[in-house]
């Protein structure tokens, strides 16, 4: 699929909407109990860019990003300032902050995760756009920089084969891959200057 290795502005990505979404089917049983089932693995991000329009420049800006994306056409980085760590927020990132797999002797290559919870119940997010410059790994507990971290995949390339049953953690700031979910930005400007916000709906992309 096309994608742009460019990021929407943040400046107008802090103020959006959004967040994860799940599809679940919930089905009510003659005995008014419930079944319930999830129909997808992984959740899905969406997001409105139209909360964090400001002013008539952000708009120009919105409708450059756009044009230059073809609509739905072309995929891109988007920052989600509630989740774009391997850490919270307002901690710094640490070599040790996720785990990404256990050495084997021969194995040199792994994928960048972020876990959501703990125990049998934990979600485990693939991360495929790190920001460059940030992943920081460590092997056995000790931060190494002899790695290979791609941006547009999230696999990290060590030098050496860990030692069979050695930790392999990493710690990184990341970006969503999104799209538009539109191929029309409906923008009337008498209503932005009474106050009224346009839709501009992005929906992360999965593979």
């Amino acid at each position: 699929m096309s994608f742009d290795d460019v990021r929407f502005p943040t400046a107008i990505s802090r103020g959006t909407s959004g967040g994860p979404m799940r599809r679940t089917d919930i089905v009510m049983t003659a005995s008014g109990g419930e079944e319930r089932n999830s129909r997808w693995a992984n959740s899905r991000r969406r997001y409105n860019a139209g909360f964090g329009v400001k002013s008539l420049d952000d708009i120009h800006a919105v409708i450059a990003f756009f044009e230059a994306r073809n609509g739905r056409l072309r995929g891109f980085r988007w920052k989600d300032h509630a989740d774009f760590k391997s850490c919270a927020p307002s901690a710094n990132v640490s070599a040790l902050d996720q785990s990404i797999g256990a050495g084997n002797g021969t194995a040199v290559s792994f994928q960048l995760v972020k876990r959501y919870g703990a125990g049998p119940g934990a979600y485990l997010r693939t991360i495929t756009k790190p920001v460059a410059g940030t992943v920081k790994v460590a092997v056995a507990g000790a931060e190494t920089a002899a790695f290979l971290a791609d941006p547009l995949t999230g696999l990290v390339q060590l030098t050496a084969p860990p030692p069979a049953g050695a930790p392999v953690t990493a710690g990184f700031q990341f970006d969503v891959p999104v799209r538009f979910d539109t191929d029309e930005l409906r923008i009337n400007l008498a209503q932005f200057a009474g106050g009224d916000i346009p839709d501009i709906p992005v929906i992360e992309i999965r593979a």
